[in-house]
């Protein structure tokens, strides 16, 4: 969908919104540049002239980034994980400030199984409960250690809904991605 809506992606300037620099590595289109900014350390890249990588919040912008202008913005799965309302419209509305054109991804709120620990409806169950599965449940990626990590992960993951992107993103198109005719998730799109 991606290519779909920015056939140019080879000659634009990207920046990615907690992303990883290993997707752009291994992309089918090489962007003319991208810069990967993420809270998360990222692994040592080769020497890539192209593909740069900066730790940093996108809530809270460096300020060497701020007023600085990419050509498009791009963001997968990362909506969820920022905190609360709030930040959620300080993350659009560096989004905003940092190119006229993005693509952000985040799994939908009402799709029936939770993308995160593959729970069947955990999205919609009190914390204690959601806490509990983090720490119980077989399909967890990274199983928590204790309880008090457990609720830190439960209350890391907040899906968003189609109103609430739009809210976020307004004048931007609301893209579905489906799994059997169901919307597993939403994507705001200003090409």
């Amino acid at each position: 969908m991606v290519r779909e809506c920015f056939p140019d992606l080879a000659e634009m300037d990207v920046v990615d919104l907690g992303g990883r620099t290993s997707t752009w590595a291994s992309a089918p289109v090489r962007p003319r540049s991208v810069l990967v900014l993420n809270l998360e350390r990222q692994p040592e890249l080769p020497q890539e002239g192209w593909l740069r990588v900066e730790h940093g919040d996108a809530c809270d912008l460096p300020a060497h980034l701020r007023g600085r202008s990419f050509d498009v913005v791009f963001s997968n799965s990362v909506l969820e994980h920022v905190g609360g309302h709030d930040r959620r419209l300080r993350f659009a509305e560096s989004v905003h400030a940092l190119a006229p054109r993005h693509w952000v991804q985040t799994p939908y709120r009402y799709f029936p199984v939770e993308p995160h620990w593959l729970f069947p409806g955990m999205q919609f169950l009190p914390l204690a409960a959601k806490a509990k599965i983090a720490r119980n449940w077989p399909l967890v990626h990274t199983r928590p250690g204790d309880d008090r990590s457990a609720v830190r992960d439960a209350l890391g993951v907040e899906l968003s809904s189609i109103t609430e992107l739009r809210h976020y993103f307004p004048g931007s198109q609301v893209r579905t991605e489906r799994i059997a005719g169901l919307i597993k998730s939403i994507v705001a799109v200003r090409a």
